[in-house]
């Protein structure tokens, strides 16, 4: 089997539930394994360093960026989130499933990098459903969430470039799809 194949890629606008869907994907089948992210942004109550991401200065983030140590990065409002290198290229040597959860700008860049890893677009059911989901968080403005409703429909129009789209209506449906898709592809 192509290695490559098992790298998965989950994308979409923010508060469609890339998180949650990743997390019920592990917890379900375990022998997918998360490569965490490093962010620039503050961690969200409950967030540990190194479990949900890697919390750096942008100092630090930009000195792995100019030694060529993130596969993929995107500064998302005013904030840096990308892949570290490493934490991606260990698990496919040894053979290891993992699960990338990235922004749209960083799809593209893996699918360059890795040809026959799989991409999946995550879509709300639908533009209000996920204004709903943002302001459930409460950690944002409602300027904030403008920002990001705007954003999202720009987000979306991507959708189309990824290998799969897979609407997230009901977290464990939504598990499951992605999971059938990745053992096709893998088979």
């Amino acid at each position: 089997m192509n290695k490559q194949r098992c790298l998965l890629v989950v994308s979409g606008p923010s508060g469609v539930g890339k998180d949650t869907v990743v997390s019920r994907l592990r917890e379900l089948h375990p022998e997918i394994e998360f490569s965490v992210s490093a962010t620039t942004r503050a961690p969200r109550e409950g967030e540990k360093d190194g479990r949900e991401y890697y919390f750096l200065q942008t100092e630090q983030f930009e000195g792995k960026i100019e030694r060529g140590e993130m596969l993929e990065y995107t500064n998302y409002c005013g904030k840096y989130y990308g892949t570290p290198r490493s934490e991606v290229d260990k698990r496919l040597d040894a053979g290891t499933s993992v699960v990338l959860v990235i922004e749209v700008e960083g799809g593209a860049n893996i699918k360059r990098l890795y040809p026959e890893s799989t991409l999946i677009f995550l879509m709300p059911p639908s533009i209000e459903e996920l204004r709903a989901r943002l302001q459930g968080r409460g950690t944002e403005s409602d300027e904030a969430i403008e920002r990001r409703l705007q954003r999202a429909q720009e987000e979306m129009t991507h959708a189309p470039e990824y290998d799969f789209t897979v609407v997230n209506h009901k977290v464990d449906a939504c598990v499951e799809e992605i999971y059938r898709i990745l053992r096709q592809r893998q088979a």
